[in-house]
């Protein structure tokens, strides 16, 4: 599958091309980002099990094409919680992480976007988000909520590149802020790429390639070290397996990227090196 539409970006840690203009809402010290109440539980826990999940599956299966490739690694974590970083390249990678973690529910730190848009951030909450707080006095309480949910037992996602970059077949640079979490709780980490494959089959006609998800883990904190050197230290063999993962044979290219300054045409560069894991 040739890719036939190019982006160009000038910085792969800070550039966003998810197209959205959504105002985020204030998510500071009074937001409420664990709710008791049985009247929130209940309908959050059948409005996850009975209604989203299986709309996630059937639409991952068919329109997004979704294979998830060793998924039994995550039973290693048995009953504990865990963490679960992923690469972002789809408006719809939200799916995700409910079906690599199922039958654990997944919470997915998120933008303050996700829980902006008016009268829809409670459902966002009921089906699993934590929006990163955009006001310092929202911290502690957010920080509060990774550490409960994970102590609950479930998989706390995390897009570690932050930015959505479509059918992007690379890993881009991140910080290692996001791992101090498994870090400083000396739990599991696992991950979720996405690469990208032709279409057969009975969905061959859907011209977007099909998603592959590659589950590998568990990786952990080494022992001893403070929190902000252990994080480095998680962030940095993540890093190394997420593109690993990534630069497997067939991996298609459908987008190319490509930084401004450093165009080349494709007498220069085959279309594998392109796509390749970096890419920056």
């Amino acid at each position: 599958m040739n890719a036939n539409r190019v982006i160009y970006y000038e910085d792969p840690l800070n550039d966003d091309f998810a197209g959205n203009h959504i105002k985020p809402r204030r998510v500071g010290r009074n937001f409420r980002f664990i709710r008791r109440s049985c009247l929130w539980r209940i309908p959050a826990f059948l409005l996850y099990y009975l209604i989203a999940i299986p709309l996630v599956f059937l639409i991952s299966k068919i329109y997004l094409g979704v294979r998830i490739e060793n998924r039994g690694v995550m039973k290693k974590a048995g009953k504990k919680g865990c963490f679960l970083y992923l690469n972002h390249t789809q408006y719809l990678d939200a799916f995700i992480p409910p079906l690599v973690a199922f039958p654990k529910k997944a919470y997915t730190v998120a933008n303050a976007d996700a829980v902006s848009l008016p009268g829809l951030g409670w459902l966002v909450q009921m089906l699993g988000g934590l929006p990163v707080p955009n006001e310092r006095g929202g911290l502690p309480g957010f920080i509060a909520a990774v550490e409960q949910r994970f102590r609950q037992g479930n998989v706390v996602s995390i897009y570690p590149e932050a930015h959505i970059w479509p059918f992007y077949t690379g890993i881009r640079p991140f910080r290692s802020t996001s791992f101090r979490y498994p870090a400083k709780l000396q739990c599991a980490v696992f991950t979720a790429v996405t690469t990208y494959r032709k279409r057969r089959g009975l969905f061959f006609w859907i011209r977007r390639p099909g998603m592959t998800i590659r589950i590998e883990g568990p990786f952990s904190p080494e022992h001893g070290l403070p929190v902000k050197a252990a994080a480095a230290d998680l962030r940095d063999r993540v890093y190394r397996q997420m593109c690993k993962t990534c630069g497997r044979e067939g991996n298609i290219c459908y987008i190319r990227y490509v930084q401004r300054g450093k165009e080349t045409t494709d007498d220069d560069i085959d279309e594998g090196a392109l796509c390749a894991a970096g890419n920056d």
